[in-house]
């Protein structure tokens, strides 16, 4: 059975956050596909994600946009600053092996930060984008 290429692309980002030291001295191992209510900050979850059609020259593959966000109360942007500098260090241009797809690149596109409605919580979105050829 075909396995999905975001979700395999998922699973890779989120056991690479986990695993990597410097993320784990800044969030531990809080990073969610669904934030509990309960969560500690800092953190980092899973946003929405495309995947688009691409064919190059006859492979079935797949471009997929992955955002994260981290998330952080203290004062400022630095603690949220250094968490998507983690991010891009454990994520950019790395190389990417899926139990059934084919990984050809990870990229960091860009990082947005704000400042969330609540006066209290700073925020990174981090784009992620990723090319991957399908396998059955």
């Amino acid at each position: 059975m075909a396995e999905s290429p975001a979700l395999e692309m998922q699973g890779y980002i989120v056991q690479t956050l986990k695993d990597d030291p410097t993320v784990q001295a800044l969030c531990g191992s809080r990073v969610y596909d669904d934030v509990p209510p309960s969560a500690t900050f800092p953190y980092i979850s899973i946003g929405p994600a495309t995947e688009v059609t691409d064919n190059p020259e006859c492979i079935d593959a797949i471009e997929i946009n992955i955002q994260l966000d981290a998330w952080s109360r203290n004062v400022g942007y630095p603690e949220v600053k250094r968490i998507a500098s983690a991010v891009h260090t454990a994520l950019h241009d790395k190389d990417v092996a899926l139990p059934v797809n084919a990984c050809s690149s990870l990229y960091h596109a860009n990082t947005l930060y704000m400042r969330d409605p609540d006066g209290l919580t700073s925020h990174a979105v981090i784009q992620l984008q990723a090319y991957v050829e399908r396998r059955p």
